[in-house]
């Protein structure tokens, strides 16, 4: 059984001739010599590098399409006839789906981020996708009552950056997104700002922290889509040697002749700015944490990616020892569409395996009396059953869940349903349910009641995605109530069954025909009733 198929993809924006093709590579069974295309390795031979990306770059968002052999659809969840766990009384009056109670909150010490929903967004960097959609990432963030992630490198390739003696001193981009989140920010959630290699060197914690008052800085030490630093593409020969004069790895080389040449030529499209590899150190990563508070951070946070068990035992234990607010471990199978398309399908750990050894280790921590930090899981969630099974796998560690496309996506429509009514080009989808905002969006009424005027302020990609995080909240609340959890606290991983013996042995979960066995079996022996019919 091949899991993934090579070769072509709408990703790629590419496709077989022949209906007919091989597993393994992708090719068709039977290739032609005269074919007009559009295979990956038809178009890779004039286009080259452009291939490795999702396209076009930096106005599509993509995910990993490849099936593993086990992800969360092999769990289900446990509904119950009685209780209500997390109420003082509860019976038919008061256990109703709308009384679940979704806050949860992390962080180590006294001052815990509280938010309203389980979630938060995933890191938006310095691709233009984060740049042209911040303000209704952000603003959306603050009034679902949320944590937003502003993401690595955006002081970098800010083009009014300005540095003294190699450090920032001012970018008025990352200024933007901060003020732009505290605008609409209500108590709940928090604003991490990332930090990687380039940034720890450009000073960006200083300038974060000091000049604009951030009080969570995220240690990044990779991701789930790539084994590689951040990217993005520039369209400019001039803006290539800034970035490349600003201490990153640009390629092709922007300053080689041949490189110039074929950007003059019209050939190369684009340069790419990659960030460094980092090296994680255990001393080096208490003396940064350690850093990090004396500059003035309430709270740190690390995030990590889908690797193996030896950086994720790291990354649990120094996390534990170093009093982590929050650890966000990211699998394999997301993505926000940046990542070299071949590498986002097969490097990595997958999430459903990544979060059971996460689950495993954790445990082992806290068998020796160790402190677990709080966990967030990120890597390809979009849905309420999957903050549930989320949950509910990782308790009582598992804190929330890292959403990355599933938050960007209701930023973009939101935003482009303005532009579309602007233009009188709703397309029928949209237009169905009306021609203006009032009409469109369900929530509009709802957030006009809470911020009167002030509601025509709030960019349209902000209330598509607090109309999204609202489906989602509903929805979990609704599984919450049918499993008898009136908190998020109330919820274990009795609350989950696995429908194949496969993903019962790699999570620790029970499998459906043994789930409640002795329970059930001393119900059927033991009842306090029984009626013995007569033989006849």
């Amino acid at each position: 059984m091949n899991l993934q198929r090579p070769n072509a993809n709408d990703a790629t924006q590419t496709g077989n001739r022949s209906r007919s093709v091989v597993a393994s590579s992708g090719l068709c069974s039977r290739c032609l010599d005269g074919c007009k295309g559009n295979c990956e390795v038809f178009k890779a031979t004039y286009r080259g590098r452009e291939l490795l990306y999702p396209g076009p770059y930096g106005t599509v968002t993509a995910g990993a399409d490849k099936d593993f052999p086990v992800d969360y659809s092999h769990v289900h969840i446990q509904g119950y006839a009685q209780g209500a766990k997390g109420l003082e009384n509860g019976n038919p009056d008061t256990a109703t789906f709308p009384a679940v109670d979704t806050e949860t909150a992390y962080g180590a010490g006294r001052e815990k981020v509280r938010m309203r929903l389980p979630v938060f967004t995933g890191a938006l960097g310095s691709t233009d996708v984060a740049r042209v959609n911040w303000d209704g990432f952000a603003a959306g963030a603050g009034i679902s009552g949320i944590s937003a992630v502003c993401g690595e490198n955006v002081c970098g390739v800010d083009p009014q950056l300005k540095l003294k003696n190699g450090k920032v001193v001012e970018s008025p981009e990352l200024r933007r997104r901060v003020e732009t989140y505290r605008r609409w920010h209500e108590g709940y959630g928090d604003l991490h700002v990332q930090l990687n290699v380039e940034d720890t060197r450009l000073g960006v914690a200083e300038f974060a922290v000091e000049s604009l008052g951030v009080t969570t800085i995220e240690l990044k030490w990779g991701q789930g889509a790539k084994c590689i630093g951040g990217e993005i593409k520039v369209d400019s020969l001039d803006r290539a040697l800034e970035l490349q004069s600003r201490g990153y790895i640009v390629t092709p080389d922007p300053s080689l002749k041949a490189s110039q040449q074929a950007f003059k030529d019209g050939a190369l499209k684009q340069f790419e700015r990659h960030s460094r590899l980092g090296f994680i150190d255990e001393d080096g990563f208490f003396e940064e944490v350690e850093r990090l508070r004396r500059l003035g951070a309430k709270r740190v946070s690390l995030k990590t990616g889908s690797y193996g068990l030896v950086e994720l035992a790291k990354a649990v234990k120094w996390s534990s020892a170093a009093g982590i607010d929050l650890l966000t471990i990211d699998g394999s199978g997301g993505g926000t569409g940046m990542s070299p398309w071949r590498m986002m399908n097969e490097w990595g750990v997958p999430t459903f395996y990544l979060q059971s050894l996460t689950q495993e280790f954790c445990d082992r921590l806290a068998a020796r009396g160790e402190w677990v930090p709080d966990i967030a899981i990120a890597g390809g969630f979009s849905a309420e059953d999957h903050l549930f099974k989320v949950l509910a796998m990782g308790a009582p560690y598992t804190k929330a869940i890292c959403m990355g496309r599933a938050l960007m996506i209701p930023g973009m429509v939101g935003k482009n349903i303005g532009q579309w009514i602007a233009n009188g080009d709703l397309p029928k989808t949209v237009s169905r349910y009306g021609e203006s905002v009032q009409e469109i969006f369900i929530a509009y009424e709802t957030l006009k009641d809470k911020y009167g005027d002030a509601v025509k302020d709030i960019p349209l990609g902000a209330i598509g995605i607090y109309t999204f995080c609202d489906k989602l909240k509903v929805g979990l609340q609704q599984l919450m109530a049918g499993s008898r959890n009136f908190k998020l606290e109330t919820i274990s991983r009795d609350d989950l069954f696995c429908l194949t013996r496969e993903a019962a042995e790699i999570s620790g979960l029970p499998y459906v025909m043994d789930a409640g066995r002795d329970e059930a079996l001393a119900i059927l022996l033991n009842g306090r009733r029984a009626v013995k019919v007569a033989k006849s």
